[in-house]
């Protein structure tokens, strides 16, 4: 290959990135300005606080997503399929369920936020520690008990459902998609807070992600600790999954989504390139997404029942074009 192909080739990555940047500034610009009407200030406001929410969402679930299919060297599953989504709705149908709708919409928001997230988190924890840590080192192990575990989350909040009051499983609903509407500042400034300090922890494991995504027996050839780094990958996975999930609720395909269109656009593995895009391309659908549903659909929908079927559409094409390989 000439040299001045190889120089541009190497610059594409980062070009890309700056690309994306400015398409997710203007998306930003466009969710605060477009049909701004009224009380200009007021207005503002809680725009902006709607788009502080969906960059916190869309950083968490773009890094989350990213480390978890390089970990488990599988560029189709999320961290979603370890249960976290179910596992969510369980919590919310089991406080409706013992306690009623009431419990659930006058509870203090900061304590059910700092218990979904440490519910989360124990969960992943024990659930790693009690597997991939202790009995085998096999990560498709740890990935089918969440599953398993997923499932019977999900079963057993569906039983659950059909046993309450059909007023409280209408208001159970309501709580069940994602939603930028009624998030806490307070809680968002505590979420951001946790998102950050994950996430700068986090970059220090992006060399070594770029060996582990060779494969573990290249890895631990080349010196990396692989073990070590696969620990220290999850627990970050699960910090940000829990608390994104806990901040706004379940948003499925997200994360498969950003990233393989992430990996697409920049066409390299390294993660200091791949993870800022994939949060670029999440903060974008994001603000976009919510953008249209407000302005074109009038909020007749949820944004994640949108993001769901764009993502689900996504991840059928990523299964067939696999299987013709």
């Amino acid at each position: 290959m000439p040299a001045d192909r190889v120089r541009v080739a190497r610059k594409r990555p980062a070009r890309m990135v700056v690309v994306l940047a400015v398409v997710t500034a203007a998306a930003m610009v466009a969710f605060c300005t477009v049909g701004l009407a009224g009380n200009i200030e007021y207005a503002l406001g809680i725009r902006l606080r709607k788009l502080a929410a969906m960059v916190v969402v869309g950083c968490a679930v773009a890094y989350s997503s990213t480390v978890f299919q390089t970990v488990t060297n599988n560029r189709i599953l999320t961290p979603g399929i370890m249960g976290f989504d179910s596992l969510f709705v369980l919590i919310q149908t089991l406080i409706v369920y013992f306690a009623g709708a009431i419990a659930l919409s006058t509870a203090d928001p900061r304590l059910l936020f700092v218990v979904q997230v440490l519910v989360m988190v124990v969960f992943s924890t024990v659930l790693h520690r009690w597997l991939f840590d202790r009995t085998t080192h096999d990560l498709y192990v740890l990935v089918l008990v969440g599953v398993i575990f997923g499932t019977l989350f999900a079963s057993v909040a569906s039983l659950a459902q059909r046993l309450i009051n059909p007023n409280d499983f209408v208001a159970l609903q309501d709580s069940l998609f994602a939603s930028f509407n009624s998030v806490e500042p307070d809680l968002l400034a505590f979420a951001a807070l946790l998102v950050v300090l994950a996430c700068g922890w986090g970059v220090r494991l992006f060399p070594r992600l770029d060996v582990v995504a060779l494969g573990r027996d290249t890895a631990v050839s080349l010196g990396v600790d692989h073990r070590r780094t696969v620990n220290q990958s999850l627990v970050l996975v699960a910090v940000l999954v829990s608390v994104s999930t806990a901040l706004v609720g379940p948003i499925t395909f997200l994360g498969l989504l950003v990233v393989n269109l992430a990996r697409q656009l920049t066409a390299t593995f390294r993660h200091h390139i791949v993870v800022p895009a994939s949060a670029l391309i999440a903060v974008t659908t994001l603000a976009a997404g919510q953008l249209v549903l407000e302005q074109v659909f009038g909020m007749d929908t949820a944004l994640s029942v949108i993001i769901n079927f764009v993502g689900g559409a996504y991840f059928i094409a990523l299964l067939v074009r696999e299987s013709t390989r």
